[in-house]
């Protein structure tokens, strides 16, 4: 059926326990003119077979797609996808017209290792994060299309900037199914544009969903910064929590035009939201200490382990910022979501930052992501967003 990747001695135990990467290191020898992105059949040093996937060059060779011995075709896909949606139904994120924003597929936390979906409205944003899922992305689109009936109406597909650059794969993003210019959707009863042509990730940041929610709790009578606001969810949130006055900041011109477009079709013409087009460091140091509630929820700093030490340095350093400017009594939220930064390096830069900066500080909340990001229970690597909420003495 396919061709077949054979391991070296003792590097099935893993597989064993149903993780979903095979590292290249763990690989003896492989047949003949195997391409990336081609299905392979996993073979262990006694030859049985134990994983079928995808295979990629690289540190991960093979991203598994099942542990049975099966073919990967339309009705691997369809049952896939309607597994990831009936889950999303039963914890209530699907299917809620106050909600019409989630996510659909969430790579190894639905057994789908490379994929990510994340429905908007009528138009699914799918993007492919290995050459495998790229190569396979019609197969995938027309089973998302049956899977959702009259969900969706639109698939486009986002994979510019996610898939690696020496596939030399030619991919451009757009529409593979339908096309929409209607870019408006409903999140939590709020609305907001998605930009899903040039935006980060899918368009939106849909995993920080309930913290923005926990957020507007917190709003009510405050005077809020947003840092690294990127389209303003916390913002327009923080407005509906009837906020004394907001202030959104980011280094893009794109993000700051975004993040106005929706505070505008929310809370039109509203004095209390201003944006500012700026650099974070450079304006915390000249912000002093006028804010009640500071969101911190900076891009990845480290992308990979060679760069965690640097990514530690500078998220203590931002959060010392935010410690010396917020007021007496103020609350912080402060994130990362680099997936080689633990909590307990995170909480340790944190930590740090309060005691350089010397506030009392006390944990209200511990956040993570939503449960539409589901966490493989054999893949701990999927836990990626860690945040804590402060109150500051």
């Amino acid at each position: 059926m396919y061709k077949c990747v054979y391991l070296k001695k003792g590097k099935e135990e893993s597989l064993k326990r149903f993780h979903p990467w095979i590292f290249s290191g763990a690989i003896q020898r492989m047949d003949n003119d195997i391409e990336e992105g081609e299905k392979v059949r996993v073979i262990t040093n006694n030859g049985n077979f134990i994983a079928v996937g995808h295979y990629q060059i690289g540190s991960i060779a093979v991203r598994v797609l099942s542990f049975k011995d099966v073919e990967i075709n339309d009705s691997f896909w369809h049952e896939r996808i309607a597994s990831a949606l009936r889950m999303r139904q039963s914890i209530g994120i699907a299917d809620n017209p106050q909600n019409n924003t989630f996510r659909l597929v969430h790579g190894e936390g639905d057994n789908l290792p490379g994929l990510v979906i994340d429905c908007y409205g009528k138009t699914a944003v799918m993007q492919a994060h290995s050459v495998g899922m790229h190569c396979d992305r019609e197969a995938i689109a027309r089973q998302l299309v049956e899977v959702m009936g009259s969900r969706i109406e639109n698939v486009f597909y986002k994979s510019e900037t996610t898939l690696p650059f020496k596939a030399e794969l030619g991919q451009e993003n757009g529409f593979i199914y339908g096309g929409s210019d209607d870019n408006i959707a409903v999140e939590n009863g709020l609305k907001f544009h998605v930009d899903w042509l040039k935006g980060q990730k899918t368009g939106f940041f849909v995993d920080q969903r309930e913290n923005r929610s926990l957020l507007e709790h917190y709003a009510k009578g405050k005077t809020v910064l947003n840092m690294f606001c990127y389209t303003g969810g916390f913002s327009f949130y923080a407005m509906r929590g009837n906020a004394k006055a907001v202030h959104s900041v980011d280094s893009s011109a794109k993000a700051i035009e975004l993040t106005n477009a929706n505070v505008e079709l929310n809370f039109p013409g509203d004095k209390r939201h201003e944006a500012f087009c700026e650099d974070a460091f450079k304006f915390l140091d000249a912000a002093n200490d006028k804010y009640d509630l500071i969101i911190l929820d900076p891009p990845a700093f480290a992308k990979h382990r060679a760069a965690l030490h640097n990514a530690l340095k500078g998220y203590t350093r931002l959060n010392v910022k935010a410690f010396e400017r917020i007021k007496k009594g103020g609350i912080l939220f402060t994130f990362s979501c680099s997936q080689v930064v633990t909590k307990d390096n995170f909480r340790n830069a944190v930590f740090t930052a309060a005691a350089m900066a010397g506030r009392n500080v006390r944990i209200l909340h511990q956040l993570h992501q939503p449960a539409d990001h589901p966490i493989n229970i054999y893949h701990p690597e999927g836990e990626y967003l860690k945040g804590l909420v402060l109150y500051v003495e």
